[in-house]
């Protein structure tokens, strides 16, 4: 169903033991249509005892006014937006059998009520006014994020860069300890494409780090020429495909 790939070797190790996942569902992102989130769900819920999505519905508004849009507006359409994707999660989790899908879908709201996650994100902006390394490195992330949004040839401004970097800042709990904010460690979190960033993260690069236990997948449709599973003992279902980067 889906080729499965461990940011790192460390990564890669925490798969056997692994007992929860949250995947991360980005709302203005036409890649998680129903049928992808329902094949999503089965898999997560096949192969991990606790599953969790992450919506960062309202933190979106700050990638839209720095694309442009008044804070007002900016608000409403992620509002809009964000009920909409928690819906499509809910469909799909529902469609699989889960009686309280709304129990499984991590917004903003329900995070800033957690103490663990209101918490790390203190960290994340702490590190990110001390540490120029940090700093930089959660800039760059953001001037890729903007870069597929804005003009070809249109580059993002400082003032751009500094409003959207707040949507990143809202999201790297998630990457540090989704295990911790949930309650169910060890944990990945898991999105479609590999960031430089969180390469850098997962490989302890950066002045902060991810908690021992917290892992990530790179969790995409599996290609044709995949080659054949390679499963650690216990951890893969068929269908995965185990690859990863050294």
């Amino acid at each position: 169903m889906f080729e499965i790939e461990p940011l790192t070797e460390r990564c890669r190790g925490l798969l056997p033991t692994a007992v929860h996942v949250c995947v991360g569902v980005s709302p203005f992102n036409s890649y998680f249509n129903g049928p992808r989130l329902l094949r999503l769900a089965e898999w997560a819920l096949r192969r991990f005892p606790h599953v969790h999505f992450f919506v960062p519905d309202a933190a979106a508004a700050y990638t839209l006014e720095a694309l442009g849009y008044a804070p007002s507006r900016a608000r409403h359409k992620a509002q809009r937006q964000g009920r909409y994707v928690h819906n499509k999660i809910c469909t799909a989790l529902r469609e699989l059998g889960v009686r309280e899908p709304e129990s499984l879908v991590l917004g903003m709201d329900r995070l800033h009520a957690t103490p663990r996650y209101t918490r790390l994100l203190d960290e994340a902006h702490v590190r990110f006014r001390r540490d120029e390394g940090f700093r930089a490195a959660c800039l760059d992330a953001s001037h890729w994020v903007l870069d597929q949004k804005l003009p070809p040839g249109t580059a993002p401004t400082e003032e751009q860069l500094r409003g959207a970097v707040r949507y990143f800042l809202a999201e790297l709990p998630l990457f540090a300890d989704a295990g911790g904010i949930a309650g169910h460690r060890p944990s990945f979190f898991v999105y479609h494409h590999r960031v430089a960033f969180l390469e850098r993260f997962f490989r302890h690069e950066l002045g902060w780090r991810p908690v021992d236990e917290q892992g990530f997948l790179v969790v995409r449709d599996r290609t044709p020429d995949a080659p054949e599973e390679q499963r650690p003992a216990g951890a893969a279902l068929a269908g995965e495909v185990a690859r990863g980067i050294g």
